[in-house]
């Protein structure tokens, strides 16, 4: 089934404060802006995505994807979200303009997991119909991801800690039809430094994955310069 990919996107000076031990605040705003362009690549590769909306209040992120979009194929355009509500009302927004676009599927995906593949992306929205919600857990398996879901307003989404039974317990009170999706590319979100090192270690190893975040670690010294190359 064919989907809106909806990425929202926080401030970049306000993102990321878990690694402030690690990361000084320009260093994770640059780190967030690579990721973001690695997110965008993966999503306009995929071909069972049909447009993608950035929900953001950050001028950068905007610009990032305006220019992406002249180089692609796939409809990308930015909604403004000012007040940087959050995660959840961010994916709202969202999910309101892809049904004015008469969308039948959306794929909530984050903006800092690099390592999205677009053609697991399009495996798991193969496996999508009417009446679904797929979750995609995170790589401790409680949290969420990403979600799948047609229609696009299925239920409400509830990021955040423990969030892959909320909305499984939403979607099974929706009587809809629930699936855990554990999709490999979508594992791994940058939040803390033992995040942060678990990318590094694959970045390294093979940095054409998410090459804008590997030329960032690189730039950083979290990688070998070499590994970019």
């Amino acid at each position: 089934m064919d989907a809106t990919a909806i990425i929202p996107v926080k401030r970049f000076g306000d993102a990321k404060q878990r690694l402030l031990e690690a990361l000084d605040r320009p260093q994770r705003a640059a780190l967030v802006k690579a990721m973001l362009v690695d997110v965008l690549d993966a999503a306009t590769s995929a071909d069972r995505v049909e447009r993608v909306i950035v929900v953001t209040g950050e001028g950068r992120a905007e610009r990032i994807a305006l220019r992406h979009a002249q180089r692609v194929n796939t409809p990308i355009e930015v909604l403004q979200e000012p007040a940087d509500r959050g995660q959840p009302e961010a994916t709202i927004l969202g999910i309101v303009r892809a049904k004015a676009l008469d969308a039948r599927c959306v794929a909530l995906l984050p903006g800092d997991c690099p390592l999205l593949d677009a053609g697991e992306l399009d495996g798991a929205l193969d496996r999508m119909h009417a009446g679904r919600v797929g979750i995609v857990p995170d790589r401790h398996g409680a949290g969420t991801n990403a979600l799948l879901m047609s229609p696009p307003d299925a239920i409400g989404p509830a990021f955040g800690t423990e969030s892959r039974e909320r909305h499984a317990d939403r979607a099974e009170r929706a009587g809809l039809d629930v699936a855990v999706e554990p999709l490999g590319s979508l594992a791994l979100d940058v939040d803390t430094s033992d995040d942060l090192d678990a990318i590094a270690a694959v970045l390294e190893s093979d940095p054409e994955r998410a090459a804008a975040t590997a030329a960032e670690l690189a730039r950083l010294g979290l990688i070998a310069s070499g590994a970019r190359d």
